[in-house]
């Protein structure tokens, strides 16, 4: 699927990202908060080499910047196992 967002190499730069936006919004407000990110990311197991990244949203651009597209190849959706 082609994705708009932010792609990393390295998952620690994905959470220095989720980190950055979670600052810019003052999250966890309280530390007994269940908000603690503002975004999360995802990591592209299917793809080769794997990779972290981020989907695009309004809200986070003044932090990230401009968005690039990418592809991230979907997980396979796991059959049911039919009763017998």
């Amino acid at each position: 699927m082609e994705v708009s967002g932010y792609k990393y190499t390295d998952k620690a730069e994905a959470i220095e990202a989720r980190k950055e936006c979670a600052d810019f919004y003052g999250l966890p407000k309280t530390p007994s908060d269940e908000t603690i990110y503002w975004i999360d990311y995802n990591e592209a197991t299917e793809d080769s080499p794997i990779f972290w990244y981020i989907v695009f949203d309004e809200s986070i651009q003044e932090i990230l910047g401009k968005p690039i597209s990418f592809t991230v190849t979907d997980q396979p959706i796991p059959m049911k196992a039919e009763k017998e």
